[in-house]
């Protein structure tokens, strides 16, 4: 559940400051990919947990509600739900604490079911508000199903992300902070992320896509690779972009479209998201991608 407060800027060590607003909304990374895919009109099923409090039921409400299957999110008796605590400031730059909570505990039971909901399954989308471990064996899982599997390394675990598992990535979709994080040097030039996507590509991933919000992307193969511009939007809230972004990539590739349609796709959902207040709130459905990508 994101816990969210609306403030003309971020308060600095041990100052209090006043804010405009607070909500609650439906957020978590892997959900708000699930309900992206699930608006843009994908057979969606997400796999997960939430805690035993008042959060878990509204959570997996929320998810019905939205079209996703929540048959594999089960209710943890022993942990809380996972939360974040946000700022947005009035540019529209957001910081973020996430408490995992139940999302902490996937463990092998949790990949058990997911082995189950990959019959049939075209995309696996994985993120790393769960542990580890529970990624890799899900994107093993996926491999060897012959599931495409993208991974947004959000957060970006401490010790980055072993060969073995990137190994096993299909497209890996990190961000340039979290870029920077892998490779372990600042993405402050283009020539910085071209290298970056060639070291994350060198590195197991058969494709890479750095996001660089208002910049746009760098998309790399290992053979071929370009930059492409974001749409001009007006941007309220940025939280939520990039599960826009990798929800509408997955959909695209999930219907069988060209690698420049789903990237365009991906680029377009992540533009209409940030457009509105909140993650999952702000996502777009399919007929409003449709008009922003005929629009273009």
């Amino acid at each position: 559940m994101d816990l969210v407060a609306l403030t003309t800027r971020a308060p600095v060590a041990g100052e209090t400051l006043i804010g405009q607003r607070f909500f609650t909304a439906p957020g978590g990374k892997g959900a708000n990919q699930a309900v992206a895919a699930a608006r843009l009109g994908a057979v969606t099923r997400l796999v997960g947990r939430v805690g035993a409090d008042a959060f878990g039921p509204a959570l997996r409400a929320n998810l019905r509600a939205a079209g996703v299957d929540v048959t594999g999110v089960l209710t943890d008796a022993g942990e809380s739900s996972g939360v974040a605590l946000i700022t947005i400031e009035a540019a529209g730059e957001n910081r973020i604490i996430v408490v995992p909570g139940a999302n902490g505990a996937l463990d092998g039971a949790d990949v058990a079911r997911l082995r189950t909901a990959l019959v049939g399954a075209r995309v696996l989308l994985l993120q790393a508000e769960v542990p580890l471990a529970a990624v890799q064996a899900a994107a093993a899982a996926a491999h060897a199903a012959g599931v495409l599997c993208i991974l947004d390394p959000a957060p970006v675990p401490a010790g980055g992300l072993p060969s073995d598992l990137l190994a096993l990535i299909d497209i890996l979709t990190p961000n340039e902070g979290e870029a920077a994080a892998l490779v372990g040097f600042p993405l402050d030039s283009d020539a910085a992320v071209i290298r970056a996507a060639a070291v994350l590509h060198a590195g197991g991933a058969r494709w890479v896509v750095i996001t660089r919000g208002a910049a746009g992307i760098y998309w790399t193969d290992g053979a071929s690779g370009g930059f492409q511009p974001s749409p001009a939007v007006s941007v309220v809230d940025t939280v939520g972009a990039g599960d826009a972004f990798n929800g509408a990539l997955a959909v695209a590739l999930a219907d069988g479209l060209p690698w420049p349609r789903a990237l365009a796709w991906g680029q377009a959902a992540g533009a209409l998201a940030v457009t509105g207040v909140g993650a999952q709130a702000a996502l777009p459905d399919r007929a409003a991608l449709l008009a922003r990508l005929a629009a273009r």
